[in-house]
């Protein structure tokens, strides 16, 4: 039954028990019972002032409270996004801040740091194997209001197109070049084709780097790429070891070539100048032989055999009217010869045919007479 209904005799929600016939309650006796409460008398004039004084003090302690309670910081390594009623303001550099409770609301990323996402998983390779790759991509935020905004999660729009990214890039790569020489060319093509994805998002971040960790086969064919890894590292070590023997023996080779092109050069020049010499000789001969040509045939005759002879070291002589050959050691008797008694010359002194008979006759008068050759000696000396 509702308290205002005929016969209900005690719900009247003002307190009037029992009495149907009253209005609403008087608003003058709601604030004096409002005023008792804080402090006040319930009636008259003063009454009404001290009310008032309480409700200000109020009002005062709560703009303090309020005030105070828009009072924060912002760390040096962060930006703060401010929004005013839900609209972008501007940003909010580090140090102590205040904004209107309620009204604004302030929002810290920090700016600095360094992040990582990780991506993993086994991929189809373009020769159509699989392959476990795995790579962390390190980025840092640069504009807060993006990050925070352009996207329901920037961290995870990022991860999920670094791995769009890498199955893209390690798709169009061969299993080997994944394994082993292609490893930086397939990061810098994970770098911008992640660059190339998420620059349409406006995600606020940027890639600060793109490390590719060492991807493995599977495991059933571990052990045989493990061997043509091996074989793969000792090529390229052969490699450098040819390319190292090259640098040092090409100069050396080059050198040779240099020196015997300078003595080639040389020994041009001596011959050129040797010859030119014999010319002028020549030249300079002629007019002797015209003048006298059975002496200066002569003395060309005996100069010629004076250069072959001074090179022999042996000598044979057949003496006359006899069958008897005697040896000269011209070799044993020259070395016993003091060096400096030799003349500049190498070449013998040329002496007359009677100075040479007296020489042989006194050798072969102070030789014993062993010193005669038997007829086998002088067989022996002539096939000498």
């Amino acid at each position: 039954m509702a308290w205002n209904e005929p016969g209900n005799k005690g719900n009247d929600p003002w307190g009037n028990k029992g009495s149907n016939d009253k209005g609403p309650p008087d608003l003058d006796e709601v604030f004096r019972n409002l005023s008792k409460r804080f402090g006040g008398k319930g009636s008259g004039s003063s009454g009404s002032g001290i009310g008032n004084y309480g409700v200000i003090l109020i009002l005062v302690i709560a703009a303090i409270v309020w005030f105070l309670s828009g009072l924060y910081s912002v760390k040096e390594a962060e930006r703060g996004v401010a929004l005013r009623f839900g609209e972008y303001v501007g940003l909010v550099e580090p140090g102590l801040q205040w904004k209107p409770t309620f009204i604004e609301e302030v929002y810290p990323v920090d700016v600095e740091t360094v992040r990582s996402i990780p991506a993993a998983g086994s991929m189809l390779t373009a020769d159509e194997n699989l392959v476990q790759v795995e790579m962390d991509v390190q980025y840092r935020v640069t504009d807060p209001y993006k990050y925070l905004f352009s996207a329901v999660d920037a961290n995870s729009s990022l991860r999920e197109a670094t791995d769009s990214a890498l199955r893209y890039v390690i798709g169009h790569n061969k299993m080997d070049d994944i394994l082993t020489t292609g490893r930086e060319g397939i990061r810098n093509d994970t770098w911008k084709e992640l660059e190339r994805i998420i620059e349409p998002y406006n995600l606020g971040l940027t890639v600060v780097d793109v490390n590719f960790l060492p991807a493995r086969p599977p495991e059933e064919v571990k052990d045989a790429f493990d061997d043509a890894i091996a074989a793969q590292e000792d090529e390229q070590r052969f490699i450098r070891e040819a390319e190292a023997y090259s640098r040092e023996v090409e100069p050396k080779a080059r050198g040779m070539v240099e020196r015997m092109s300078q003595q080639a050069e040389a020994y041009k020049q001596r011959v050129t100048l040797e010859a030119e010499g014999q010319v002028a000789q020549f030249e300079k001969l002629l007019p002797e032989y015209k003048a006298a040509p059975e002496v200066t045939r002569q003395r060309l005759y005996l100069d010629t055999m004076q250069k072959v002879m001074s090179g022999n070291n042996k000598v044979i002589i057949d003496a006359k009217n006899s069958g008897n050959m005697m040896y000269l050691p011209l070799d044993k008797m020259m070395e016993r010869k003091p060096s400096g008694n030799v003349s500049e010359s190498s070449s013998p002194k040329v002496t007359s045919p009677s100075e040479q008979a007296s020489s042989v006759n006194s050798v072969h008068s102070n030789m014993p007479a062993s010193g005669r050759l038997s007829r086998e000696e002088r067989i022996r000396l002539g096939r000498e």
